[in-house]
């Protein structure tokens, strides 16, 4: 018979939600509670610490993606807010049916082909971004590099014309304000950036339609399943979708990646010697120091699973960081090495089952470019001072400010 879920005693992860816990102190104490039980407690409900059990619930459907309910649990209760919120559906959250059908129609539009055509403008980016501050010796690399590398990326992605690059990063900037913790004032930039977004992307979609081009947006206007196409509204829906989870994620993983090639000089000097590693590294950066350090679930029924019920409504937090350091699944997981044969079971940095990214042949391939021609261009990258953190109990985590040194080049 199965224990309910509340009745079970268990490892008390409540506190890391404490601001002032380094990344060190949130990793040791997340490795211990697994040692323990294959399931803590946190302040909403449940964290989920082990590789198999995360990748067991991420794959089952009853359980549905929290991503709209987020906001409003973290303690945000304008209904004004909330009720826009709700008109804005988004993939992110969609279950179900609905899910199935916008991952069936979009999804070929973002096969790892489209993603390889971009790798020649990325390359183009990467040296025109070092080329700024090569000759200093020294950056902010989160700033100067990882902060503008994704937002031209995603304007090629889109057709958008290179001149309207600034407006998308300053939409993503405003849009992202959304997790400052300080909505009221915040909001009407929030509200007014998400507006403008609308209307760009409304009116580069008809322009699409009577004229196609070899972008994204042609190619989702253009995806077909079974005789069904995205509608307008999901078309717009999408592309802010890739905006949005195409920018923060990749600005972040890159810091966390180059912060760990700073301590890992052997790994770096090899990475610029073999350029071919860059694959490898991009999943070893990712399993190591994923900027995604866990999802959340809620669940739609009552569901039993490994004879413990939880109830309709139950929330739960995969620690897809934790899973990514599990012993049973990964050889010496604490070690750090870009030359790791490819796992049976692969990182989970990206997530599992349905709600696994969409974009993800196009973030590897972002990643890969970057990290090895940055590798070869700065060969001795160091620290140049303290590592500034984001918060570290946000969930895509990464550094504010990253200072590093080289040597000079023209």
């Amino acid at each position: 018979m199965a224990t309910l879920a509340t009745e079970l005693v268990l490892p008390d992860l409540e506190w890391l939600d404490d601001p002032d816990l380094t990344i060190e102190q949130r990793r040791a104490a997340s490795a211990a509670a697994a040692a323990e039980h294959w399931i803590g407690r946190n302040m909403f409900g449940y964290s989920i610490l082990n590789y198999d059990d995360v990748v067991a619930m991420l794959r089952d459907k009853r359980w549905h993606s929290a991503a709209g309910k987020i906001i409003e649990m973290s303690g945000v209760d304008d209904p004004e807010w909330l009720e826009r919120s709700r008109r804005r559906p988004s993939i992110l959250a969609a279950e179900g049916d609905e899910h199935t059908r916008l991952r069936r129609v979009a999804g070929p539009a973002f096969s790892p082909r489209h993603a390889d055509a971009l790798r020649p403008f990325m390359r183009e980016m990467v040296n025109a971004l070092i080329d700024d501050f090569a000759t200093s010796g020294r950056a902010d690399i989160a700033t100067d590099f990882c902060e503008p590398y994704p937002i031209p990326i995603i304007c090629e992605l889109f057709g958008a014309p290179k001149e309207d690059l600034q407006l998308f990063s300053d939409w993503a900037t405003d849009i992202f304000r959304i997790f400052n913790g300080n909505l009221a004032e915040d909001k009407h930039l929030i509200i007014q950036a998400q507006d403008e977004l609308d209307a760009y992307v409304s009116d580069l979609i008809e322009r699409r339609r009577s004229s196609p081009s070899d972008d994204l947006i042609s190619a989702m206007i253009e995806a077909e399943s079974d005789g069904d196409r995205l509608s307008h509204s999901e078309l717009v829906m999408m592309c802010e979708a890739v905006l949005m989870a195409g920018t923060d994620t990749t600005r972040n993983q890159l810091g966390c990646s180059l912060s760990l090639f700073a301590a890992h000089p052997d790994q770096w000097k090899l990475l610029g010697e073999q350029p071919e590693l860059a694959p490898r590294a991009v999943e070893e950066t990712m399993r190591y120091f994923g900027t995604v350090r866990g999802t959340a679930r809620l669940a739609s029924e009552d569901i039993e699973y490994r004879d413990v019920l939880f109830p309709k409504g139950s929330f739960i937090a995969l620690s897809l960081a934790q899973a990514n350091r599990d012993p049973s699944v990964f050889d010496i997981p604490g070690a750090f090495d870009i030359t790791r044969d490819p796992p049976e079971r692969p990182q989970l940095t990206f997530g599992s089952g349905i709600h696994y990214c969409l974009g993800a042949a196009l973030a590897r391939a972002e990643q890969q470019e970057a990290l090895s021609i940055m590798a070869k261009r700065l060969p001795d990258l160091e620290l140049d001072g303290e590592i500034a953190w984001k918060p570290a109990t946000v969930a895509i985590f990464g550094p504010e400010h990253l200072p590093i040194r080289f040597t000079p080049t023209d």
